[in-house]
């Protein structure tokens, strides 16, 4: 057995004895072993009875796109169950890399989104997502332009893999603890 193998195997030994649980595969049986085959639709099926409530400004409307094509990709839902609210907190820049003369040669932009996840009136679950990107300032002003707005466009597909990522967990953990699992 070569280096390489022994390292995936560890890997994947660690992986299993830490509690590690997928949120799209099926327990079969009643064995350790999770992956017979099937897929679980169960917590992309909730997923998709999300609305996405509108946000103001760009930079939420990014973000508002990246959860819409990530929650229901196959279109907006006619009677949506549970309804998304989300709204940028901050947006906070830090100059970095300053040179003799006191311009700085880079940023740091740190994006903060508030999201909460509501069911009629009553609110299941909300947390915060945060964001760091950075891009050089160059000497074309259009490039440092069109740097700034990549950088926000990434900003926004991370905040919304992260919101995405933690609607599915906590879906998935309704079901564990309704003992669909």
């Amino acid at each position: 057995m070569n280096k390489m193998k022994l390292w995936v195997f560890c890997l994947a030994f660690g992986v299993s004895a830490c509690g590690f649980e997928p949120l799209y595969v099926q327990r079969d049986t009643s064995s350790s072993w999770y992956f017979g085959g099937q897929t679980d639709t169960s917590t992309v099926s909730e997923m998709a009875k999300i609305k996405v409530e509108p946000i103001a400004d760009r930079f939420g409307q990014m973000v508002r796109n990246s959860l819409l094509d990530l929650l229901t990709p196959k279109g907006v839902p006619h009677d949506p169950i549970y309804r998304l609210k989300t709204k940028l907190v901050s947006r906070h820049v830090v100059q970095q890399a300053m040179r003799r003369d006191i311009t700085a040669t880079s940023e740091r932009v740190s994006y903060k989104v508030a999201y909460s996840l509501w069911q009629g009136e009553r609110e299941l679950v909300s947390g915060d997502s945060v964001a760091y990107v950075s891009y050089d300032i160059m000497a074309n002003p259009y490039s440092t332009t069109m740097a700034q707005k990549k950088t926000e466009a990434d900003a926004a597909k991370i905040v919304a893999n992260d919101i995405a990522l933690r609607l599915g967990a906590y879906f998935h953990s309704q079901k564990v603890r309704s003992g669909g699992l």
